[in-house]
């Protein structure tokens, strides 16, 4: 009951209504290593602030890359206050960034969109006022004809439209998956028995078709916000904020089997040391060892990062990286990055020297690994409170979103948040 309470009151804290989710490239086996290392952090940037008008307001997901260079991303809410997210791009003019709002929906985005490899952009909506209370999947696109002004809005697709029931409910933050046959992978926490499904989608004709992979019942874990990742064997993997042996939260394992998917439980969390309430997805190393987040819990109280080594028989190993200092739910919220020389990155909603979250780097060391603050945010100007994961580009240089801060006489006063850099 204890936790229930907590995921209810993360949930107010982000200010979603509903849900979203986002999208991530896989091909096979997914290897989220990152070739270029990055230093200790000399100068950050702020790259956009939000005033919570027609550019909206909240970027809750982290961004990503075109190939050309430029910058994609979503905000929660804003646009003159009807509180409907959108889409972004910000491209590098010069020396600053010049920022084209893609398209505004009726609801709330909180999910990365993504590059597939069609070359359309994805992304998952939790909610519309008009209809689609339960969520959609979406693609977009630029128009047809050539555009001359300013502002230059996509062609946006609904794809599918969730109904709440066996499909599933309202997709938050995790990034959706696609295979090399081109099917696209998502969860949503919500719909199935209650506890949320994993759901695959396959084109048919010139349209989508939704199939529920695996329907989560509470002991083998509940709420994927996260995404899922393949192996190179083709099983998918991904976490749950709630659910498992202790109701603090898993790691799971999806195998095919004939005609449907088997799940195992790889860990349950036990809301002690271990930390409890995983809101980000799983990265593998080249070794095939896996890496994830809490954001709560631990022995500093504001979440972990954790290690699964497989054992050879099946069985995993869980290894405490860190723990991170801070309040109740405030550690990090999205998945980790990791780069060539095995470090990782991420950032913690409220944990840093300031309580407004932080970016950091973790680098390996024994017997937990070090950490290193790249930035802590103060809460005003420069932002505060980042749900973001982060990026790299060819230099080494880092991106991400901050939720809050920046613009701080609008939304509410608490700030529509900011797209921010870091140069080594």
């Amino acid at each position: 009951m204890t936790n229930s309470r907590q995921l209810r009151n993360l949930t107010l804290s982000l200010r979603v209504g509903a849900v979203t989710g986002a999208l991530a490239l896989a091909i096979v086996f997914t290897l989220t290593v990152v070739a270029s290392p990055v230093a200790q952090a000399q100068t950050y940037n702020v790259l956009y602030t939000f005033s919570g008008g027609n550019d909206g307001a909240g970027p809750y997901a982290g961004l990503s890359w075109d190939k050309g260079g430029k910058l994609y991303g979503t905000t929660h809410s804003g646009n003159s206050g009807s509180n409907w997210g959108n889409v972004f791009q910000l491209q590098h003019r010069g020396s600053g960034w010049t920022f084209n709002p893609l398209g505004v929906f009726d609801g709330t985005l909180s999910a990365r969109a993504i590059f597939s490899p069609d070359g359309l952009l994805y992304s998952t909506s939790p909610n519309n006022i008009a209809g689609y209370i339960y969520g959609y999947v979406f693609s977009m696109r630029p128009g047809e004809k050539a555009c001359t002004s300013a502002i230059c809005p996509w062609k946006t697709t609904v794809l599918y439209a969730f109904s709440g029931g066996a499909d599933g409910a309202s997709p938050r933050y995790g990034d959706l998956l696609f295979d090399q046959a081109g099917n696209m992978y998502g969860t949503t926490p919500g719909g199935g028995s209650g506890s949320g499904v994993v759901y695959k989608m396959t084109k048919s004709g010139s349209g989508w078709t939704e199939q529920p992979m695996y329907t989560f019942s509470g002991p083998d874990g509940a709420q994927p916000f996260a995404g899922v990742i393949f192996d190179n064997a083709g099983n998918l993997y991904g976490t749950t904020a709630q659910g498992g042996a202790y109701g603090y939260g898993t790691v799971y394992e999806l195998s095919p089997a004939g005609n449907g998917w088997t799940e195992k439980v790889l860990y349950s969390f036990q809301g002690g040391s271990d930390g409890s309430t995983l809101i980000g997805g799983l990265i593998f190393d080249q070794s095939g060892n896996l890496y994830g987040a809490t954001d709560n819990g631990g022995s500093g109280g504001g979440g972990t990062a954790f290690e699964l080594t497989p054992d050879g028989d099946g069985t995993w190993t869980y290894n405490l990286l860190y723990s991170f200092t801070g309040g109740t739910q405030c550690g990090p919220r999205a998945t980790l990055v990791m780069d060539g020389a095995g470090n990782l990155y991420g950032t913690t909603f409220c944990d840093g020297a300031k309580n407004f979250g932080s970016i950091f780097k973790l680098t390996p060391s024994s017997p937990y690994w070090t950490y290193t603050s790249l930035y802590d945010f103060t809460g005003g100007a420069d932002g505060s409170k980042p749900i973001s994961n982060v990026i790299f580009d060819t230099a080494g240089n880092l991106y991400g979103t901050a939720s809050s801060g920046g613009n701080m006489s609008n939304c509410t006063n608490a700030g529509c948040g900011v797209v921010w850099q870091i140069t080594p």
